[in-house]
């Protein structure tokens, strides 16, 4: 099979011709208005409450005991009063303990938890 080569003179009216096609106008697209989209409309969902995170329960736990207490006695605490509850993880403790020392960490002064003495943590002072 002979495939047929391009010559100089094919590029040559390929080129003329797209030279010779007129430009579009800016101005024709601007006041052309577009097809209106095809949107579905969605129900209105409910907002969800929002659920109480570990620290948000342990803050809450802290205040009510007004003492400091370890991550252990604030996770079972958190539990007792349905406050929040470990969502299948096998240690719930040190995953509250990390988080209390990121916060510290994070936020400075500004945290609201304190670490009183070694694995007890209390509410800072406002």
């Amino acid at each position: 099979m002979a495939t047929k080569k391009s010559t100089k003179t094919d590029k040559t009216k390929k080129a003329n011709k797209a030279e010779a096609a007129p430009p579009a106008e800016k101005a024709d697209a601007a006041t052309a208005t577009p097809a209106p989209a095809k949107t579905k409309a969605k129900k209105a969902k409910e907002p969800k409450a929002k659920k109480t995170s570990a620290l948000d329960a342990a803050a809450r736990v802290l205040e009510e005991a007004g003492q400091p207490m370890t991550c252990p006695e604030m996770i079972e605490a958190m539990t007792a009063k349905g406050y929040w509850a470990s969502p299948k993880g096998l240690t719930p403790a040190a995953t509250l303990y990390s988080a209390i020392l990121r916060e510290i960490k994070a936020k400075g002064k500004e945290s609201r938890f304190v670490k009183t003495e070694r694995g007890k943590f209390g509410l800072a002072k406002k």
